[in-house]
């Protein structure tokens, strides 16, 4: 028997700075096995509403059709202390599960952070101590990506076991830093909804003659500011 080839890998655009808590909602609802208890999809809702959000987007153009795209994923970041964050939400559609979206999202993240002084990320997720297969494979991921599980802990979450896992972030002057190249303008405005183009336009960009350019965001927190990521997990 011949192996099937893996499908291509898609690169997804990463955006900040605009908060859509709708269509947080959505991605959430649509996962009832991670997300499945009502008040907690009300209260992240509304943490959509105020907290830094980063969406992924598919690149390429829209579709011909003129439906409007919709974020691959999302992801909600808390700032704590000046050196000091975490990934408070993180949901992914279900049809582009393990094609890159997560890892898209956090290392757009982490960039921003690692850019800011931000030395510690952490992020809570359902500890192992309660089986399920959905959080086994969302703490597996979260693994892959660097973190290490710190403390399981029953006080924080009534009825369920909390893993809270840790990730130390390399400062700019901590590693050799390369230029990353970032898709052109033309091509993240032909992969997001007019919507997300006009609300996000006027983000500060330097660049040189051969392209590679580098954001400067403010700290984590400020609610008007924008990244793009062309990114191949």
């Amino acid at each position: 028997m011949q192996p099937v080839p893996a499908p291509p890998r898609t690169p997804w655009i990463v955006t900040s700075g605009l908060q859509v808590p709708e269509a947080v909602d959505r991605l959430l609802r649509s996962l009832p096995e991670w997300f499945g208890i009502e008040s907690s999809i009300v209260d992240y809702v509304a943490a959509a509403a105020r907290l830094p959000t980063y969406l992924a987007w598919a690149s390429g153009k829209q579709d011909a059709s003129g439906a409007e795209r919709q974020a691959a994923g999302a992801l909600l970041a808390a700032r704590h202390f000046a050196a000091a964050a975490e990934i408070y939400l993180m949901a992914v559609d279900r049809a582009v599960h393990r094609r890159g979206v997560g890892r898209a999202l956090v290392e757009a993240l982490e960039r921003d952070l690692a850019a800011d002084g931000v030395r510690l990320l952490q992020v809570k997720t359902l500890g192992p101590s309660e089986p399920d297969a959905g959080y086994r494979r969302t703490r597996l991921f979260y693994q892959a990506m660097g973190f290490e599980p710190l403390e399981e802990t029953t006080g924080l979450w009534p009825g369920n076991p909390c893993l809270i896992m840790v990730k130390a972030l390399a400062l700019p002057g901590d590693v050799a830093m390369t230029a990353t190249r970032r898709p052109a303008r033309a091509e993240i405005t032909a992969a997001l909804p007019p919507a997300v183009v006009t609300r996000n336009l006027g983000s500060r960009v330097e660049s040189d003659s051969a392209g590679m350019h580098r954001e400067s965001p403010p700290r984590l927190g400020s609610p008007c500011y924008y990244t793009d990521s062309h990114i191949r997990a």
